[in-house]
C-alpha cells in the first residue's frame, strides 16, 4: 500500500544532469522520475551540481537517493580508454553521482539506480562497463530503442533471478521491458549481485543483499508505472523504505 497522505513524506534526492549542448548552462531532472516518486509517496529533491560540501549539505537531509538516466559514463572512472562508440559525457555528473552512491552505501540508505545509474552503481563500487553494447558485444540484441520509440516502449524481455529481492518486489520471473541504453555492466563490482539479465545476457539489474534497499535497473520503471503494477511496487518499496528510519 502506498504511503497515506497524511504520512511525512521522504526526502528521495535526484542528482541532475548539466546541460553540456547550450550556451544557457542549467541542471534538469526527467518529470517521469519526480511524478513516480510522488505517486509512491516520496518527495523529489533535485541536487545541483556543485561542489562536493554544498551537495553533501543537501545530502545529508534526505532519506532516499535516486540515480536517474542520462548520457554516458567517463571510462577513466573504471580505468579504461575512450572507445569509439563513446558518446559525450558529463564529467561534474560523473563526479557527484559517484561520491553520493559511495555514501550512501557507507551509511546504508535507501538507493534506486535506473538506466545510467545502474552503471553509476557499479562502477561506483568498483565494476566496469560495456562502453557500447552493439561494438562490443556479440550477437548483441538492440538495447537502445531511442528515439524511434516512444518511452513506454516494451524493447525487449527480462529473466529476473529467484530468489532475489528484485524478484520478490516485481513477483514475476520474466517481464518485457522498455530500454533507452548503450553502455551496461561488464565486469560486476564484488558487493554486487545479478538479479536479471536479457536473453543475450547483457546485465539488467543488480542488488546489494546486505544494504536495506539498493537495487538498479537498466530499463526506465518511472515510464511504465502507469500499465505496470510491478513497476509501480518497485518505487512503492523504494519509498517506503526511506521512510523508515535506519540511516546506520
Amino acid at each position: 500500500m502506498f504511503l497515506s497522505q497524511d504520512s511525512v513524506r521522504p526526502l528521495i534526492g535526484i542528482p541532475c544532469q548539466g546541460n553540456v549542448r547550450s550556451r544557457y548552462r542549467r541542471f534538469s531532472v526527467g518529470q517521469s522520475y519526480c511524478r513516480a516518486l510522488q505517486i509512491a509517496g516520496g518527495t523529489p529533491v533535485l541536487l545541483p551540481l556543485l561542489d562536493d560540501k554544498t551537495v553533501l549539505d543537501v545530502y545529508e537531509r534526505l532519506d532516499g537517493l535516486l540515480l536517474a538516466g542520462g548520457g554516458d559514463i567517463a571510462p577513466r572512472q573504471f580505468g579504461e580508454a575512450r572507445s569509439p562508440g563513446l558518446r559525450r559525457v558529463d564529467l561534474p555528473r560523473d563526479r557527484v553521482e559517484l561520491l553520493l552512491t559511495r555514501r550512501a552505501v557507507e551509511d546504508n540508505l535507501p538507493l534506486l539506480a535506473i538506466c545510467r545509474g545502474i552503471q553509476v552503481l557499479n562502477v561506483a563500487l568498483g565494476g566496469t562497463l560495456y562502453q557500447d553494447i552493439g561494438r562490443q558485444i556479440s550477437q548483441a540484441l538492440r538495447h537502445d530503442f531511442a528515439p524511434e520509440y516512444p518511452r513506454n516502449y516494451l524493447g525487449h524481455e527480462v529473466g529476473i533471478n529467484p530468489g532475489t529481492r528484485l524478484m520478490q518486489i516485481l513477483q514475476a520471473s520474466r517481464l518485457d521491458v522498455n530500454s533507452f541504453h548503450r553502455q551496461s555492466v561488464k565486469r560486476v563490482a564484488p558487493d554486487l549481485l545479478v538479479t536479471a539479465t536479457a536473453p543475450d545476457g547483457v546485465i539488467e539489474a543488480i542488488e546489494m543483499p546486505e544494504q536495506r534497499f539498493v537495487i538498479g535497473v537498466q530499463w526506465h520503471p518511472e515510464e511504465l508505472i502507469e500499465d505496470d503494477l510491478g513497476m509501480r511496487r518497485l518505487f512503492q518499496a523504494f519509498v517506503e523504505e526511506a521512510a523508515r528510519p535506519g540511516r546506520h
